[in-house]
């Protein structure tokens, strides 16, 4: 087994060292995994800091939530890597980073990201035209919103990061319903166009446990059942993810996350 989406994040706060990373590796063998993919997220970078430029102005709240995340230099994150690639672990560790998908800056990032080499580079979606609608804090905003095109603007937006070429993978590709809020139209097109672009531009789609894990025990584990028989009918690559943010959550809900796939 194996988790394709653990966050790394700075080693806690801690800098980024041995012993840390380490943690990680005894963690997925206690959960018996034979791989892992340690990223971070580019909103920590400074970097990246023009790629953000349209999310810190969308609204206060934003902005001061990216100053206080974007705190350190990607060449650190590197400069580790560096340290322990060579290493050899009783579990695979491959290293990479959740890029945050922003089109009015897809151009930005591509020519940051073209100066470094990763593993692999996991593309998620986590702002719409500005708008962070998995964020807590912005959670209110959604009763403004018309859900149905909340929902068509999402994946229109996944297409774009598809088509893009940049990204080995698309981190959970279905977070939208991380606050509840579900649509009265039928997605089946959708996500029929996003399987043909995952294939076509040979990228896998995370089955992931990370709105269970982050957001609220109740909510549904992992792909909902129509996007998942749509992914699998399409023959998508699908590799599971736990969207882990502390050593004690690597590889929760891998296993029962595999067995959906099973069904």
């Amino acid at each position: 087994m194996r988790d394709v989406h653990v966050h790394f994040l700075h080693g806690n706060g801690g800098g980024y060292n041995i012993d840390f990373f380490e943690g990680f590796i005894k963690a997925a063998q206690n959960k018996e995994l034979d791989e892992i993919y340690l990223l971070e997220h580019t909103h920590q970078f400074i970097e990246f800091e023009k790629v953000y430029e349209p999310i810190k102005k969308y609204n206060d709240y934003q902005r001061n939530w990216i100053s206080k995340k974007m705190n350190s230099s990607i060449i650190e994150y590197i400069n580790f890597i560096e340290t322990v690639k060579d290493t050899q672990y009783p579990v695979k560790v491959k290293f990479g980073l959740e890029v945050c998908y922003i089109p009015e800056t897809a151009d930005v990032f591509a020519s940051i990201l073209d100066e470094y080499e990763f593993d692999f580079l996991t593309g998620s979606v986590h702002w719409i035209d500005g708008w962070g609608f998995d964020h807590t804090g912005q959670k209110e905003l959604w009763k403004s919103m018309n859900v149905n095109e909340v929902y068509k603007r999402y994946y229109n937006i996944m297409f774009q990061l598809c088509k893009s070429g940049l990204f080995t993978g698309l981190a959970h590709p279905d977070s939208i319903k991380c606050f509840g809020y579900t649509p009265d139209i039928d997605l089946t097109d959708y996500y029929s166009k996003l399987s043909i672009l995952l294939c076509k531009y040979g990228m896998y789609a995370e089955n992931s446990g990370g709105l269970r894990l982050n957001y609220c025990s109740d909510l549904e584990l992992g792909l909902n059942t129509k996007l998942l028989s749509i992914f699998q009918k399409n023959n998508v690559e699908i590799s599971t993810a736990s969207d882990a943010h502390k050593q004690s959550d690597v590889g929760v809900n891998i296993l029962e996350l595999e067995n959906m796939l099973k069904d």
